[in-house]
C-alpha cells in the first residue's frame, strides 16, 4: 500500500492496517544443547542457554523477579513486537 493513502484512511481503517501489519513475536522454542543445557530460543537475537540448575535457580526467583519488575516498571523498557 502507497503511505500517502494512510491519511485519506479512517481511524477504524488504520488500526485494522496496523494490526495487520504488526510485527509478530516469534514462537519460543527450546532444544538440549551438546553439553545438555538447555537453550530458549525466540526471546532475542540469540538464545538464552542455561543448564538445568541455572533454570530452577531462575525459576524459584521468578516471584522475586516479579515484585522487582512492577516495583521498577517506571524505569524499565519495553521492547515492541516482543523480541528481536
Amino acid at each position: 500500500m502507497d503511505m500517502s493513502k494512510l491519511s485519506g484512511l479512517s481511524k477504524d481503517e488504520l488500526l485494522a492496517f496496523i494490526a495487520a501489519n504488526a510485527v509478530k513475536p516469534k514462537a519460543i522454542s527450546m532444544k538440549v544443547s551438546g553439553k545438555g543445557a538447555l537453550s530458549v530460543y525466540g526471546l532475542g537475537r540469540f538464545p538464552v542457554t542455561l543448564y538445568r540448575g541455572q533454570w530452577e535457580r531462575l525459576g524459584a526467583a521468578m516471584p522475586e523477579i516479579a515484585a522487582f519488575i512492577d516495583a521498577n516498571a517506571a524505569l524499565l523498557s519495553v521492547k515492541p513486537g516482543g523480541g528481536a
